[in-house]
């Protein structure tokens, strides 16, 4: 059972933070369920109703493209419902205050690009930026490696062409769904699937990591690799790992810091600034 985190160990956790020369944060699933999307591997997530071969895999595609478009559509429309949550907004407000700070993320939501933008333009209720830029920063620092891609970019399967698409599609035929502008091929989601490599993102994303100080995981379970080594590298390098997640992972036995509680709970208080500055 999950216990909330002590305020002992978020204190330890902010000054580790505070003192380290490089921080990797690296988020999984976890985070957005307080944005009210569903985890792969938690009750009642997406795994539950489908095994990840019958959809998320290039072969699964090619044998019935429709149906996992249809499985994809409605986690877009479902995450084109949600907003950033607490610890979205507070990550991305912490990688804008300092230039030594990367986010990786397992998500393919795009709320981690939404708390970015947020964090500098201001949301819907408000027009005044949430973050001073006086020191020059710059704004792209907020936002994440897709270590996973997103569901908001889709790649041609013939032609490798690639671009955003936020509008709804149609799933009620293989004729409506996207197709390529330049050579009429069928589009499929830009997000990686299993037995697919991750490409060079994720060599960034251990680059960081063997250069950071500390390595922040929120929200993962640590199993789908090889994102899931991205804490690893910061530890073997001789960095401090911090996790927050309700339940006990694979990592906690490496961790300097484990807070028993939900993002949205730990994360703000977490990476809450020094009042001192």
């Amino acid at each position: 059972m999950a216990v909330a985190a002590n305020v002992s160990e978020i204190d330890h956790g902010r000054d580790i933070l505070r003192d380290s020369r490089g921080v990797i944060v690296l988020t999984g699933a976890g985070l957005s369920v307080d944005s009210g999307l569903m985890t792969f591997r938690g009750s009642g997530g997406h795994w539950k109703k489908h095994r990840p071969e019958d959809l998320a895999t290039p072969e699964a595609f090619h044998r019935d493209p429709r149906l996992v478009w249809e499985w994809y559509e409605e986690r877009r429309r479902a995450a084109a419902k949600s907003r950033p949550n607490d610890a979205h907004r507070a990550i991305a407000e912490f990688a804008l205050r300092r230039d030594d700070v990367v986010i990786a993320t397992q998500n393919v939501d795009g709320l981690h690009t939404l708390a970015a933008r947020e964090a500098v333009m201001g949301d819907k209720y408000s027009k005044q930026p949430r973050v001073s830029f006086t020191d020059g920063g710059d704004a792209n620092r907020a936002l994440p490696l897709e270590l996973h891609g997103t569901f908001y970019n889709v790649r041609c399967t013939s032609c490798g062409l690639c671009r955003e698409h936020r509008d709804l599609i149609d799933v009620s035929s293989k004729e409506t769904l996207p197709h390529c502008d330049d050579c009429g091929s069928l589009m499929r989601p830009d997000v990686v699937w299993f037995g697919e490599p991750l490409g060079v993102v994720i060599e960034r994303a251990f680059d960081c990591a063997s250069r950071s100080d500390a390595c922040l995981i929120v929200g993962t379970s640590a199993v789908v690799q090889p994102a899931a080594n991205v804490a690893m590298v910061t530890h073997q390098a001789g960095g401090v790992i911090i996790e927050v997640n309700p339940n006990e992972t694979l990592l906690t036995p490496m961790c300097e810091v484990s807070l028993r509680d939900t993002a949205a709970m730990a994360v703000p208080p977490l990476l809450t600034p020094d009042v001192d500055g």
